[in-house]
């Protein structure tokens, strides 16, 4: 059984599931910076079970979720068959990377997701000399690898890797018709066809392109934006343009987004830049066509057009809008890519996850 270590910086649900699977397998022991995000709302909740050892290190909080946890060096040792990062960023992280280093300890370092951007020399070079420290790196998809590459990773050290926040079990498939009338009307969801969004309302969302594609949009169609309270841009946008169609909805836990996710019919994630969207995995789950940009992780890596989806331009609300309409109005297309998502998303479950780190961990050679 291998002894891991990986160091991450909160305990997020999804990772806490993944490590739960990982441990029945493993000796797994994994490091926090911190207990949780600075943005994290307060139902956010990552149950009680543990198949591993959680170790929470005290240090300076910094930004949203990382920390400057000196006593990291303490847990960082020789006597780990797998030391693992999830990121590289964290300056917890750089300390740890810097000492494995020097102690010619090898690590590997795990990458969810990344797009090559325009950047200074310097930060490209800060970058890389953490980046290429590393033995081995995991990735998840081809555009990961193309940015570690790009910052001195070895392309015959690159693993990849199935990224994803569901379960087997989370897997609900296409939803019946009959459930789909009754949960609408407990959500008191009036509208014949359903758009659907989760996330928060921040810029990077693109929820302003969002709500100028409703301008135009059949009032029969609801838009349902989960993910908080909106900005006050977003509430004068939809009052700028009358839509009585589109609905704020506050943040739901698992159980009740669940409600929502059935009753939709697409999911749409206009982003300017995810590096993943774990809601796309979320979203194929229940069967959902996708519409995202062509700068999302997880829509570059999973969504094909006309197969079980769309990818858009960033910035474009006249091609999300078309892309919506083209998919509401056949309804043959709506379920052959509903029947596409149900499928391929049996290969991004975490089981499938913790399934690959382990093959990857007892094959490669650091």
């Amino acid at each position: 059984m291998k002894k891991i270590l990986f160091l991450t910086n909160i305990p997020s649900p999804y990772r806490v599931d993944f490590f739960n699977v990982l441990g029945t397998k493993s000796d797994l022991t994994v490091l926090y910076e911190r207990h949780t995000a600075k943005s994290r709302d307060l139902k956010w909740s990552t149950g009680t079970e543990r198949n591993f050892k959680e170790i929470f290190m005290k240090g300076i909080k910094l930004g949203d979720d990382i920390a400057v946890c000196p006593s990291v060096l303490k847990y960082i040792t020789s006597k780990y068959d797998v030391v693992i990062f999830d990121g590289y960023s964290s300056p917890t992280a750089m300390l740890a990377i810097i000492s494995l280093y020097i102690r010619k300890i090898k690590f590997i370092i795990s990458a969810d997701g990344g797009f090559i951007k325009e950047e200074t020399t310097f930060k490209k070079k800060f970058k890389s000399f953490f980046i290429r420290k590393a033995s081995a790196w995991l990735s998840s998809s081809d555009d990961t690898t193309n940015y570690l590459i790009y910052y001195g990773a070895k392309k015959d050290k690159i693993y990849k890797y199935p990224f994803t926040s569901i379960l087997k079990k989370d897997i609900s498939g296409i939803t019946d018709k009959n459930e789909i009338i009754k949960l609408k009307k407990k959500l008191n969801i009036k509208e014949d066809k359903v758009v659907l969004t989760v996330g928060r309302f921040i810029p990077v969302k693109g929820y302003d392109i969002l709500l100028t594609a409703c301008n135009g949009l059949p009032e029969d169609i609801g838009v349902y934006i989960i993910g908080g309270t909106p900005t006050q841009e977003y509430v004068e946008l939809k009052e700028k343009y009358n839509l009585k169609q589109v609905h704020f909805i506050d943040f739901k836990p698992k159980e009740q987004l669940k409600q929502y996710y059935k009753t939709a019919n697409v999911f749409v994630l206009p982003t300017r830049g995810d590096v993943w969207g774990l809601v796309i995995n979320e979203a194929m789950s229940f069967g959902l066509p996708i519409v995202t940009t062509d700068k999302c992780v997880a829509g570059v890596e999973l969504i094909e057009n006309w197969k079980n989806g769309f990818l858009i331009n960033v910035d474009d609300s006249e091609m999300l809008r078309e892309k919506i309409l083209t998919i509401l109005s056949d309804e043959q297309l709506q379920h052959e890519m509903s029947v596409e998502n149900v499928k391929q998303i049996e290969n991004y479950t975490i089981e499938k996850m913790a399934e690959r780190h382990l093959e990857i961990f007892n094959n490669m050679e650091l």
